[in-house]
């Protein structure tokens, strides 16, 4: 593998939580993790945690168990063992809609929308609690009218989300006739349809152009001043490092160490895992 490219740290100019605050009140905390495929053990024993509002990088070389972690933590697979909590909640082995209606959602690496319905459409299925047709409501007035009232704020709220990613202009589009970076926007929207708490991002830069990078990046910082917390698997460093204010590296299904950009930077351990050597 080839050497990775020094990138020069630069502090995010927000204001957020420590190291210690992620230590001392996280919000997702994952400990002991494991997970097995017959004879494979793809994560080993991992545990980190998450501080609330924070923007929290997970890197590693391929096949360190990032992506088997991201699985284990979002309930597409269920954890061999260890445990999962949420905003202090034992969440191990939930469904991944179980999550969502908690606040804790994902992204995958491969957007994936709904291609056959419109962009409009597919933000619009996201919010929970809706209530949807039924019968009943053509006898009783009052109703039909209480869910008309909500339908339309749902239709309002999404209009306002596809705007803030700058994709309304795309509503009416097939969501399947997006390039590869609009669907990274679409998925985002989707996801903050939810309503959700904490955001675990699997690349969502990957195979982006420059441009749409640069504005998912701004989106996401600023979701993350509001109040929103992210965990992020990247493999783009400059990324990670000027964006990130604690990231957590694994190696061989373990958590190798932790820190700031510096002291990753000049973990000696970190560099022999990307470089192949004994760690």
């Amino acid at each position: 593998m080839s050497e990775p490219e020094t990138v020069e740290a630069t502090a995010p100019d927000t204001d957020v939580p420590t190291t210690s605050d992620a230590v001392d009140a996280p919000l997702l905390e994952v400990d002991g993790l494991r997970k097995e495929f017959g004879g494979v053990t793809a994560v080993d024993g991992a545990s980190f945690r998450v501080a609330p509002g924070s923007f929290t990088g997970l890197i590693g070389p391929n096949g360190a168990g990032k992506s088997t972690t991201f699985n284990c933590i979002t309930g597409i697979h269920e954890p061999t063992a260890g445990t999962v909590r949420f905003d202090g909640q034992d969440v191990t082995g939930l469904a991944p809609f179980t999550l969502a209606k908690e606040g804790l959602v994902r992204t995958f690496q491969i957007a994936r929308e709904l291609s056959e319905m419109t962009v409009l459409e597919n933000v619009m299925l996201a919010p929970p609690g809706q209530r949807g047709e039924s019968a009943i409501q053509s006898v009783l007035p009052g109703l039909r009218e209480e869910v008309q009232a909500a339908e339309r704020d749902v239709v309002e709220d999404a209009w306002e989300t596809l705007d803030f990613f700058e994709i309304d202009h795309l509503a009416h589009e097939d969501a399947g006739s997006l390039s590869g970076g609009q669907r990274k926007l679409l998925e985002m929207a989707r996801v903050l349809s939810t309503d959700p708490e904490m955001v675990l991002l699997d690349e969502p830069l990957a195979g982006v152009n420059p441009t749409l990078e640069e504005k998912l990046l701004d989106r996401i910082d600023e979701l993350r001043r509001d109040g929103l917390t992210f965990l992020l698997v990247e493999h783009d460093m400059d990324v990670i490092m000027n964006h990130c204010e604690h990231i957590i590296v694994m190696h061989q299904g373990q958590v190798l160490a932790e820190g700031d950009a510096e002291t990753i930077q000049s973990d000696e351990r970190v560099l022999e895992a990307y470089l192949g050597g004994d760690v």
